[in-house]
């Protein structure tokens, strides 16, 4: 394969990779970290969640 070519190939792939990595950034990532700042984030339900399974099974023990 000359080299022209498979430069142009190589180039088209990687503008191809970019685009699919900028649509997951903007589209999918963006508007989940968004979410997350303006419902105070999701840790706080993680940690929250995670003291209640806690207290479950203790209970269950007693």
């Amino acid at each position: 394969m000359p080299e022209v070519l498979k430069k142009k190939v190589l180039n088209d792939v990687a503008m191809i990779k970019l685009s699919i990595d900028m649509a997951d950034l903007f589209v999918v990532k963006y508007p989940s970290a968004i979410g997350d700042l303006l419902t105070g984030g999701g840790a706080d339900e993680v940690e929250a969640k995670k003291k209640e399974d806690k207290l479950d099974i203790t209970e269950d023990e007693e």
